[in-house]
C-alpha cells in the first residue's frame, strides 16, 4: 500500500503541480493549444527526471534487506544506482522534471516554481537529512559524504 501512496504522491506533486501551476501564466510557444516544437524538448527531461526517479526509488524501497520499506531516515545507508554519484539523486531528479515542465509547458510560473524547489532543497531539505544520516551512520556516512557530490559529479576518491 505504501509504494502505491508514494508513486501517487509523486504524480501528484510532480506532475499534476506543475500542470495546475502553468495554467497560472500564459504558455508561451504554444499554437492552438498545443505545445509547439521547441516546447517539446521539455519531455526528454521530464522522461528521464522520471525514470532514474522510479530507479532510485526502487533502490531505496527495497533497502539492503530486499523488503519493501520507507523510512525517513533509513536504517541501511544506500550507496548503489544513482547514489554512487549524487548523494541526493532525487532532489535533482525531480528539478528536472520540473525544468521539463517548464520548457513543455513554456510557462514562467512553473520555471520560478522550479527555483523555489531548488531553494528549499539546497537550504533546507539537504541540510536535514545530511543532519540526520551523519548523526546515525557517523564516519560511514561522513566518508560517503566526503567522497560522493551534493548533486552530480566526479566522485572523489575517500
Amino acid at each position: 500500500m505504501y509504494p502505491i501512496f508514494l508513486i501517487g504522491g509523486t504524480i501528484a506533486v510532480h506532475g499534476a503541480l506543475p500542470w495546475l501551476i502553468s495554467l497560472i501564466t500564459p504558455r508561451h510557444g504554444w499554437v492552438d493549444g498545443w505545445p509547439g516544437v521547441w516546447n517539446l524538448i521539455g519531455v526528454i527531461p521530464v522522461g528521464a527526471g522520471l525514470a532514474m526517479i522510479a530507479w532510485a526509488g526502487s533502490l531505496h524501497m527495497r533497502g539492503s534487506t530486499g523488503a519493501w520499506e520507507l523510512e525517513s531516515t533509513p536504517r541501511y545507508m544506500l550507496v548503489k544506482g544513482p547514489y554512487r554519484f549524487s548523494r541526493n539523486p532525487m532532489y535533482p531528479l525531480e528539478l528536472a522534471m520540473w525544468l521539463g515542465w517548464a520548457m513543455l509547458y513554456g510557462s514562467l510560473a512553473v520555471l520560478i516554481a522550479f527555483v523555489a524547489w531548488w531553494i528549499a532543497f539546497a537550504l533546507f531539505a539537504i541540510p536535514y537529512e545530511e543532519r540526520q544520516l551523519a548523526a546515525r551512520f557517523g564516519d560511514s556516512y561522513l566518508q560517503y559524504k566526503n567522497a560522493v557530490p551534493r548533486w552530480f559529479g566526479p566522485v572523489r576518491q575517500a
